[in-house]
């Protein structure tokens, strides 16, 4: 079971529980012609020269798109033609006309129903070389009719298999994991309450949590393989050519934590409070805690944060490169989600592929399916590190109080503390230095708050009196009790009324005041 975080400790009393499950996921297949050298070996054992090739292909092809139309046929099924890949019909995206047509037609098992629909792809083509005056194989960008493949599965529930039409026949296959946990919860007779993609309510939530524990570790090949001969009819020729099958990967993994509150009005409660935390203290550095990065020198790319305002409810996002982590709201669930694209910015300990005798270390996180439990793994921490931040989100309400001690002096082993001010330009500089997302996770020392609130210093000197200043104002931190020393370290920790002081006075200078003044809504 994975450890309770502070966020969950306040807020005990408003909770269900907690689970976290893999959400949309996308595995690619790559067969063995997927690169130019391993194709031209194909054509030359198939006897095609390259003058031959379009000919070749468009044969080939034909043979795919008869292949999924007689799929649709022997099913029973409808095979339709979409004139753009965006939209299907009346404004409907594919996925919600397949939906359409299952609950029109009452299909409960096997196929729903076979797209096929033109869009961009990068396959194979022959062109010529203009410094060897031959023809070469060249893979380019270019758009080929593709197939979707929709069905219920038994086991997966929603989910389609994407078949690209021209060599190299790219597979793509989609599956939901909450749909999953459903089929496998009512298999088991638990009960649960479901709305949308989100489950609000489940009657065993260990054997919940046990069965999103198996799903990452499931053999995904064999499982994979079964979707691909149903779609392929060019793999048995692969095969007997010595090309094997697919080569599976995860194209794109989403990995959720839903945080169940008892009730709507609960959640509603806290969604102001969390949402302004995370703008007015989160920052687009946090983009890289989260997700497991240090924000040091190392690190070149772009990490952004933004708030959105959606129909359904408010959405913030902290993006890193190609990977983001989100947290929005559905009912009576408050979902902190990742989104991995590329695992390489992920570090995990395991042996080289190559050199599996060298014994595990720590690497870059690989897209071969096999990885697939590190997908969860990665996803599940920095969900919880997200959660960890939002400990510090409280009602300003409760901290009036604190803020009154704030502004009175205190008396500490008979000597006087002067007293801060909450609203002071410096002060609040300050506190933004202190309450950085990696402070809180990991800690600072002197150093990170003096970069933070008075960067410019260039003589030795100057970085002198820059750290003798901020010494004093860590001493005076830990006198009103707002931070404390890790023992036998030069280490500092945000205390949790920290948090709590910190947040409230930072919301009441950025937001609360511009508010009463007139200017912001």
């Amino acid at each position: 079971m994975a450890k309770r975080t502070t966020f969950e400790m306040i807020h005990d009393d408003e909770l269900i529980g907690k689970l976290t499950m893999a959400d949309r996921l996308i595995f690619r297949g790559y067969l063995g012609i997927a690169n130019e050298t391993s194709f031209r070996t194909f054509l030359t054992i198939c006897g095609v020269l390259l003058k031959d090739f379009g000919a070749f292909a468009e044969k080939t092809t034909k043979a795919v798109k008869a292949h999924a139309q007689r799929v649709a046929t022997d099913a029973g099924r409808p095979y339709i033609y979409l004139d753009s890949p965006h939209t299907a019909r009346d404004d409907l995206s594919k996925e919600q006309l397949a939906r359409n047509i299952a609950a029109r037609d009452g299909v409960t098992e096997g196929l729903i129903c076979v797209l096929g629909v033109v869009e961009g792809c990068s396959a194979f083509d022959v062109r010529g070389n203009r410094e060897t005056k031959k023809l070469d194989v060249v893979r380019r960008t270019r758009k080929c009719l593709h197939f979707y493949f929709y069905y219920p599965h038994p086991e997966f529930g929603f989910m389609h298999v994407r078949l690209q039409s021209w060599f190299p026949f790219t597979i793509q296959v989609y599956v939901n994991g909450r749909e999953w946990l459903c089929r496998q919860l009512d298999k088991r007779g638990i009960g649960y309450e479901r709305y949308d993609n989100a489950l609000l309510r489940i009657d065993d939530l260990a054997v919940a949590r046990s069965l999103c524990r198996k799903f990452f570790r499931r053999r995904w090949p064999s499982v994979l393989d079964g979707f691909a001969r149903t779609v392929n009819p060019v793999l048995p020729r692969l095969r007997r050519r010595g090309f094997g099958d697919y080569y599976w990967v995860t194209h794109q993994a989403e990995v959720a934590t839903d945080v169940m509150f008892r009730d709507r009005a609960a959640l509603e409660r806290l969604l102001p409070e969390l949402f302004g935390h995370m703008m007015t203290v989160g920052s687009a550095a946090d983009a890289l805690r989260f997700l497991g990065r240090k924000p040091n020198g190392n690190f070149t790319g772009e990490a952004t944060s933004d708030l959105k305002c959606r129909p359904e409810g408010h959405r913030v996002k902290f993006r890193m490169k190609r990977n983001h982590i989100k947290m929005y709201d559905k009912m009576s669930v408050l979902r902190i989600e990742t989104t991995i694209n590329n695992p390489r910015e992920f570090r995990v300990w395991r042996s080289p592929v190559r050199q599996p005798e060298a014994g595990p270390r720590w690497m870059p996180m690989a897209k071969g399916v096999s990885n697939f439990w590190h997908y969860g793994q990665q996803g599940e921490k920095a969900n919880a590190r997200f959660l960890e931040s939002l400990a510090a989100a409280r009602s300003s309400a409760d901290a009036i109080d604190e803020l009154d001690r704030l502004t009175r002096p205190r008396r500490v082993r008979g000597r006087v503390i002067a007293r801060f001010n909450p609203v002071d330009r410096d002060t609040s500089t300050l506190y933004l230095a202190v309450l950085v997302g990696s402070n809180i996770l990991n800690g600072f020392r002197n150093s990170d708050i003096a970069n933070n609130i008075e960067p410019l210093a260039t003589t030795r000197r100057d970085r002198k009196r820059r750290c003798e200043r901020t010494s004093r104002l860590i001493a005076k931190l830990r006198a009103h009790g707002l931070v404390c020393k890790v023992p036998r370290s030069r280490l500092y920790r945000v205390t949790p009324r920290g948090q709590k002081v910190l947040t409230a006075a930072i919301r009441y200078r950025q937001v609360e005041f511009a508010r009463a003044y007139g200017i912001a809504a």
